[in-house]
């Protein structure tokens, strides 16, 4: 009797080991994710990263190709923000319609309906992702009016 419990005391001892293997021979979570573009003025941030079936867009200003804002102009901020995730999401091979959260950040609460205004002309079906809208004091650059960030789902 004592044999046998010992056999069977192994076995299972073997079969969680053997778990513990597979765990560790699995890909790790870490190869599984892919960052998405490169930072326009330097800072140490990821346009956005892909985890599995999602798609996490950073904050993002209204920043041009070039680095350079628009001082003082919500709309020409307001639109370029919006295009700028237009082509992470694009270059994921998705569109707005898989944007499942939006947040904007807003530094003037006065911007919320031309925010809305401009937010609106994205989103044609009239489907909205949920969204917080939040008016801050400030944003990292003095001159940025507004910063959006996202997530959405993968097809």
């Amino acid at each position: 009797m004592h044999n046998y419990r010992f056999a069977v005391g192994v076995t299972f001892l073997g079969l969680l080991c053997g778990d513990i293997r597979a765990e560790q021979a699995s890909p790790s979570s870490e190869s599984q994710l892919q960052y998405i573009g490169k930072s326009v003025r330097g800072v140490p941030v990821s346009p956005a990263v892909k985890s599995g079936k999602a798609l996490h867009v950073s904050g993002t200003p209204g920043f041009d190709k070039g680095g350079k804002l628009s001082v003082g102009d919500f709309s020409a901020q307001m639109k370029q923000a919006m295009e700028n995730i237009t082509d992470i999401l694009k270059s994921s091979g998705i569109g707005w319609d898989r944007v499942t959260k939006v947040t904007v950040f807003l530094t003037r609460r006065d911007d919320f309906g031309e925010m809305n205004r401009i937010y609106t002309t994205y989103f044609p079906s009239g489907n909205y992702p949920a969204r917080t809208t939040l008016v801050v004091s400030a944003l990292p650059q003095p001159d940025f009016l507004l910063e959006i960030e996202c997530e959405a789902v993968l097809e």
